[in-house]
């Protein structure tokens, strides 16, 4: 009665609906005397369905902790990523060496709770002692996640825990430009302080500063703009190029980004650089509305 009261609580009708009919065919299931593996697919699947009522019955019939799917995925990561709290709180109930174990793309539970949107997840394993600097194949950490996801709370919780703020990913990229583009401008200032200031490059050569001005469309403009004068306050370079010879500016007017180019133009912006192809901003602009902002 208490693991469906709290599979309603936390997971809703459908979800609590789903673990009574899983936990209904679990005895004739395991009266079967399935195999190890068996067992530990019926984890995986209680794991993702959220019912945690069912674990103590599956551990006892053998199931482990640290057994990985086919992608890789330990239980935790599974309930991680899904976002089933109760289920996450089963498995740290005891052991622990499943909390950092990473699925066979390199990520672990943080990291797959932070790609999902799971913040409270994501806090849980931080409280338990997860690794803040885990990094997948592809190089990026729990806090390139964060700051990619805008998830300020947590990419300043990972910063409280220690977590290097100067880490690249194989594509060049830290999470300081990360947070840049997606405006997320508590987080941003935070890895100024703590990574090597605002002008530390990115990938292609970028800087923050071009990556706020080059913001993508689910960014907020306000948001973006607020980036911006914070990048300019503390002491990025509005005119420093990228590996094609492209300013902020340039860049801001390239992908239409009509308020950020204002702010870098009253800042001071150099509007007659030109990139390695010999185009300006204005040659750049892809509507009049800009061209008459950045030209000459």
């Amino acid at each position: 009665m208490r693991a469906a009261a709290l599979a309603l609580l936390l997971c809703g009708p459908a979800a609590a609906a789903t673990c009574d009919e899983f936990d209904a065919g679990l005895d004739r299931r395991l009266a079967r005397e399935p195999s190890s593996l068996e067992v530990n697919i019926l984890l995986f699947e209680a794991a993702r369905a959220g019912c945690a009522g069912a674990l103590p019955r599956l551990f006892s019939a053998g199931a482990s902790r640290l057994a990985r799917d086919r992608e890789g995925d330990t239980a935790l990561g599974i309930a991680a990523r899904a976002g089933r709290a109760a289920v996450v709180e089963a498995l740290l109930s005891d052991e622990k060496p499943q909390l950092d174990l990473a699925d066979a793309r390199g990520a672990t539970p943080l990291m797959l709770a932070i790609h999902s949107g799971r913040g409270a997840i994501a806090r849980r394993l931080l409280e338990a002692g997860a690794a803040v600097d885990a990094a997948d194949r592809q190089g990026e950490t729990a806090l390139s996640e964060a700051a990619f996801a805008a998830d300020e709370e947590i990419g300043l919780a990972l910063l409280e825990k220690g977590a290097r703020a100067d880490t690249r990913d194989r594509t060049g990229n830290r999470p300081l430009c990360y947070a840049a583009a997606r405006g997320a401008l508590k987080l941003t200032a935070a890895l100024i302080d703590a990574g090597g200031g605002a002008d530390a490059r990115c990938g292609g050569e970028t800087t923050a500063l071009m990556w706020a001005a080059g913001h993508p469309d689910l960014t907020r403009t306000e948001l973006a703009v607020a980036t911006t004068k914070l990048l300019l306050s503390r002491g990025a370079d509005m005119d420093t190029t990228d590996d094609r010879g492209r300013s902020a500016l340039m860049i801001a007017a390239a992908l239409n980004r009509f308020e950020t180019a204002r702010v870098l133009l009253d800042a001071g912006a150099d509007r007659k650089l030109r990139d390695k192809g010999g185009a300006t901003a204005a040659d750049l602009a892809t509507t009049p509305e800009m061209r008459a902002l950045v030209g000459p």
